[in-house]
């Protein structure tokens, strides 16, 4: 376990988070409704009323699926021998759950926020300040092995910052980001205070996987489209966005971290950035841009990892659990199944599980 730092882990968030709404906004504050079971959406029969809507909206166009609110059906019956804290309640239950699994730290990413919730800018900082609140709250109770990031009011610049630095004052160790935000992709000079704030305070941008952009969202089937457009691919945009913008060169002190979005992406895009860049591409290998640019991709267990390092170099591979969440990411042996691959060196492994993602983050 000594040094296993999981750089991708989630958070369901709890009905109890929602107790630091700010009292002006009490009312508007996430709210727990139910439905019976016999409606398209079966026995995902529980939601966030938020503003009107509901989330997760888990059917039909527009739609995604979340593990929080943990009391649906589809959730409260799920095997808890896998994952035994999803809403980090307790927090001993969580960090039990770490040992067992060899993890000394997790970087922990939230769940709701992973879905665009509202324009309304004042009901977004009420929202983003009850979450940071509450992982505070967990940071300082969890023996420095509960790390997390802080989600940011994006709709206003001006708390964004206000809140990072609250954030890094409480233990955070990064900056939550979608690979869009609204209508905004990641480049947008709108977005140059936080990276200046971040770049100042040394949070690197953490790029997750999520529909952050709900033009995006709108356009696809949940059932024929899954999430694979208006979710997945949206780090790879902000990657190629970031990069071909000379982004990184403006901040010289920020790293960047692509997560959840597999790492198999990377030789296509580096690719395509050569083609486009053409003789501006200045650096004499990819490994060259990742180390001088700071970026860092989180691959997933089963990838050709070998072959990824020759385009990123072995020390800006991390990788992650997706511990909290069940899709087919999920890898619930992580550190087991990385160090037990025969063609990965020790040494290597080791820089995956443990050194790397100290790097990135600001441990």
């Amino acid at each position: 376990m000594a040094g296993v730092i999981d750089a991708d882990t989630h958070i369901a968030e709890p009905e109890s988070m929602w107790k630091f709404f700010d009292e002006d906004l009490y009312p508007r504050r996430p709210v727990l409704t139910s439905i019976t079971d016999d409606t398209l959406y079966g026995t995902r029969n529980k939601f966030w009323l938020i503003d009107g809507n509901i989330f997760p909206k888990p059917s039909g166009k527009g739609g995604f699926r979340l593990v929080t609110p943990t009391a649906a059906t589809s959730e409260s019956e799920r095997d808890d021998s896998l994952i035994a804290s999803r809403e980090i309640t307790d927090v001993d239950v969580r960090l039990k759950d770490m040992d067992r699994l060899g993890i000394e730290t997790q970087v922990i990413y939230p769940t709701l926020f992973l879905i665009y919730l509202t324009d309304d800018v004042d009901l977004e900082i009420a929202l983003c300040k009850a979450y940071n609140r509450y992982m505070w709250e967990i940071e300082e109770k969890g023996r420095k092995r509960l790390r997390w990031n802080a989600v940011l009011p994006l709709g206003s610049v001006d708390e964004s910052v206000k809140e990072m630095r609250l954030a890094k004052e409480h233990g955070a160790v990064g900056i939550f980001f979608r690979g869009m935000e609204g209508e905004r992709t990641l480049d947008d000079p709108y977005f140059f205070p936080v990276y200046e704030e971040a770049n100042s305070l040394e949070l690197p941008i953490c790029i997750h996987t999520g529909s952050g952009c709900p033009t995006l969202t709108n356009m696809f089937d949940l059932e024929r489209n899954h999430t694979f457009a208006h979710g997945r691919v949206l780090p790879i945009f902000a990657f190629r966005d970031l990069i071909h913008n000379r982004i990184p060169e403006m901040f010289p002190k920020l790293r960047f971290g692509f997560i959840e979005a597999s790492a198999g992406w990377v030789p296509f895009m580096l690719h395509i950035l050569r083609r486009l860049l053409k003789q501006q591409f200045k650096f004499e290998s990819s490994v060259e841009l990742f180390r001088k640019y700071r970026l860092f991709v989180a691959c997933e267990a089963d990838e050709d990892i070998p072959y990824l390092i020759r385009y990123m170099g072995e020390d800006n591979i991390i990788i992650g659990s997706d511990y909290g969440h069940t899709d087919p990411s999920f890898e619930p042996e992580l550190a087991q199944t990385i160090r037990s691959r025969e063609d990965l060196s020790p040494a290597i492994a080791d820089k995956i599980l443990c050194e790397n993602p100290k790097q990135l983050y600001s441990f």
